[in-house]
């Protein structure tokens, strides 16, 4: 499987930074309650909080957005995401661990080999609010 050449490490580092000031200041904003260009409105605040430590202020948050942006496309499979995303598999399946936990994905049937993976239906209602979180 073949791989696309990294990035230097120093713009790794940038963009990691931009991505956790961007997140630490949403999260103020919200823990705040400012409105303006903040966070959208119709979430849950915990659900906020939420969506912005799993996709905008930790690592492995773009490869989440991957993954979640595939799925609402059309449910997969581990194996497939990780073939179209170019993702080693077990990193694939650490971030479907993690957005199941915290109520974004559903597996059917749960715990077998080639499990289907969909969002949850509550994460689909406000995919387009959470997504504005990621520009």
């Amino acid at each position: 499987m073949s791989r696309s050449p990294s990035p230097p490490a120093g713009a790794l580092l940038t963009i990691f930074e931009s991505a956790t000031a961007a997140g630490l200041s949403l999260l103020r904003q919200i823990q705040s309650g400012s409105g303006g260009a903040g966070p959208p409105s119709g979430l849950d605040q915990s659900y906020k909080r939420i969506m912005v430590y799993v996709f905008v202020a930790s690592r492995g948050g773009e490869n989440r957005t991957r993954i979640v942006e595939m799925l609402k496309a059309e449910p997969s499979n581990p194996n497939k995401i990780s073939e179209r995303l170019n993702l080693d598999y077990k990193t694939v399946q650490h971030h479907l661990k993690m957005l199941e936990e915290n109520g974004i994905v559903v597996s059917s049937p749960k715990g077998t080999y080639g499990a289907v993976y969909f969002l949850t239906p509550y994460f689909e209602k406000f995919f387009e609010l959470v997504k504005e979180m990621w520009a």
